[in-house]
């Protein structure tokens, strides 16, 4: 009777728990539902009518920390409708009015953690098909914006003055002006900026002129909210070539323009792949630290993390990568970012093509291609594995995101999982030489516009409609299952085979370290060789420091070797390393390297309490989504 009693106790107890789980859940990621009938994070609807131009006048105010202005929004009117949708997060409206000085009324509605609030603007009488609408609205920002990051002179290089830029992707633009902040809607823009006069003005558009303390833009190629960008700071710049500058503060200019000098051979690889580059000027733009991204495709002006500054040039894949954003992505987009794939998956598929193009040799053309091919997979199962786990949905390649921030499903999913699956498209079509065919003509199909994964679908299959091989790819399996892909492509392992037997022989426990191992190894090659030794069980602590002393990773100064030296000292619990693991990511700010650090310290229990404590210490230093993230991965509370 007592061991019934218990049994039934058990049972009791383990169906609350249960339920309290399935509660938490509902209420913290599923009940809010999708915003809107196109995009779950925008509570717009241009589907009734939609932005295609933006005009404007925005102030720079440093000391109150703020944007303040007005936007005028033309609106292609698409159904009868008597009121306006637009997105909006703590900003302060002042006005709204029609471009015939007609006053609106407007209603802020209750805001949505994380997502902002629906603006509403009333219209005084029915708007008909086809008509245009233009409406001013007079606003400023909240010094809080989650878009924007205002930078005390300390927290820059010259120490002398204050800094502000952006970072708007995903769902951010709504922060710094109202506007339908999803990518289903492209519009052009125009914009004065008016700021104090030792400040240089950039934005992702072409500059126009500058006249005391005012900069003009223009941005005549569509684009969407995310793209938005602009960036404030006593700058200098240096040329690249016939179309790039690149911009930063005095102290990191020479580097930049030394680490970034190939820009144009970059440019003109990747348009023999993808056709003409439609937005004229292709600048850089080498921001403070505390930038969370390693570079953000911001039309006409790349934002990068100054951690790229390697001395060696070995980290070009990553501009590589924002240019190819200038088809995939800011050309062709996603439509909302449960399809983020179509952005990054290509962009990825497409920066290693270049990338391998600019090999003369074929056969190490494409040893090179899938060597970063292989290196990705390693993050992906880190992603799959560590990050999540291989049921999570968030690992889909096309995720459901109603209820869920798309910075909870940022990761390395939708860039190495995507890849992946295009090439094995492309070897299932025949090889390069077919798929570069299709992936122009997708280009120029979809140009300016923005798509989802059904529509890509179906442009492949009408296109290959002949190819049989199509038929085998099971769509299911690839697009909407949690996990790993279902299949991994044929790469060549040739240039890891060293590496992995260098590895087995270093995890020996009778193994000799020595720096005749890696002699011949260059940086790509060292990184792969690290994030296999992450993969395995931890190092004993004295061999361990003997590979950093001996390989030279303690001395390094590229970012990615540094990164997963000390991962692989806080696996080990070298606590000597600690203030070097709290240094680096407390002066930058980039989220692949500092999200799994601390990811790796909380899991040192010892130590937990500590880095905290030091995120806590150096949270208000970091932007917004930074922050956000971490305190997830931190499990703190907002």
């Amino acid at each position: 009777m007592a061991a019934l009693g218990s049994i039934n106790l058990n049972k009791i107890l383990y169906f609350i728990c249960n339920v309290n789980i399935i509660l938490y859940y509902f209420s913290s990621t599923q009940v809010m539902g999708a915003l809107s009938p196109l995009d779950p994070s925008s509570f717009s609807r241009p589907e009734l009518a939609i932005i295609k131009h933006a005009s404007l006048s925005l102030n720079i105010d440093f000391e109150s920390k703020v944007l303040n202005g007005d936007a005028i929004l033309n609106f292609d009117v698409l159904e009868d409708i008597g009121e306006l949708v637009l997105d909006i997060s703590s900003l302060s409206i002042e006005s709204v009015e029609l471009d015939n000085g007609t006053k609106l009324k407007f209603d802020i509605g209750e805001p949505v953690p994380n997502f902002g609030s629906k603006l509403t603007i009333s219209l005084p009488n029915q708007a008909l098909v086809g008509e245009k609408l233009k409406v001013k609205i007079k606003y400023a920002t909240a010094p809080t914006a989650s878009a924007l990051q205002w930078l005390e002179p300390n927290q820059t290089s010259g120490k002398k003055h204050p800094y502000l830029f952006s970072q708007c992707q995903p769902i951010h633009a709504r922060s710094i002006v109202p506007c339908q902040d999803t990518p289903a809607v492209k519009f052009t823009y125009d914009a004065e900026v008016t700021a104090p006069e030792e400040f240089t003005v950039l934005m992702s558009a072409l500059r126009g002129e500058v006249r005391s303390n005012r900069t003009t833009f223009r941005q005549p190629v569509p684009i969407p909210s995310y793209l938005l960008a602009i960036a404030v700071g006593v700058l200098e710049q240096r040329s690249l070539g016939p179309r790039s500058l690149v911009w930063s503060e005095k102290e990191e200019i020479e580097r930049s323009a030394w680490e970034f000098a190939e820009t144009e051979k970059y440019l003109q690889a990747a348009e023999n792949l993808c056709g003409p580059y439609v937005w004229t000027q292709y600048d850089l733009l080498v921001l403070p630290p505390s930038f969370p991204y390693g570079g953000m495709e911001n039309p006409c002006l790349t934002f990068v993390t100054p951690t790229l500054l390697a001395g060696d040039r070995s980290q070009a894949d990553v501009i590589v990568h924002e240019i190819m954003h200038s088809w995939t992505g800011n050309l062709v987009t996603n439509k909302n970012f449960e399809h983020f794939w179509l952005n990054e998956g290509f962009t990825v598929f497409l920066e290693r093509k270049v990338g391998a193009s600019l090999i003369s040799d074929p056969v190490e053309a494409k040893k090179s291609r899938d060597f970063h091919s292989l290196l990705g997979l390693q993050e992906l199962s880190e992603a799959v594995n560590e990050q999540f786990d291989p049921s999570n949905p968030l690992t889909r390649l096309v995720p459901d995101l109603n209820g869920v921030h798309p910075d909870d499903a940022f990761s390395r999913v939708p860039y190495e999982k995507g890849s992946l699956f295009l090439r094995y498209l492309e070897d299932l079509v025949g090889g390069s030489d077919v798929f570069d065919d299709f992936l122009r003509s997708y280009l120029n199909k979809f140009k300016k516009q923005s798509l989802d994964t059904d529509q890509f679908k179906a442009y492949l299959l009408d296109y290959f409609k002949d190819n049989k091989q199509l038929k085998t790819v099971d769509w299911n399996a690839w697009l909407y299952t949690s996990g790993m892909p279902p299949i991994i492509p044929a790469y060549d392992t040739s240039m890891t085979k060293s590496i992995t037997a260098l590895v087995e022989t270093i995890s020996q426990s009778n193994a000799t370290i020595s720096s005749l191992d890696v002699r011949t190894l260059n940086a790509h090659q060292l990184i792969r060789l690290l994030q296999e030794l992450l993969e395995r069980p931890a190092l004993p602590l004295e061999k361990l420091r003997l590979l950093g002393k001996e390989y030279g990773l303690e001395t390094s100064t590229n970012s990615e070797i540094v990164y997963r030296w000390l991962r692989l000292c806080i696996r080990s619990r070298d606590e000597d390393r600690l203030g070097d693991a709290f240094d680096f990511v407390n002066r930058q700010g980039r989220m692949k390297y500092v999200r799994p650090i601390y990811r790796d310290l909380y899991a040192w229990e010892d130590v937990r309490d500590r880095a905290i404590d030091n995120f806590l210490k150096n949270e208000q230093y970091m932007m917004h989504v930074s922050a956000y993230t971490l305190r997830k991965d931190l499990h703190l509370k907002d």
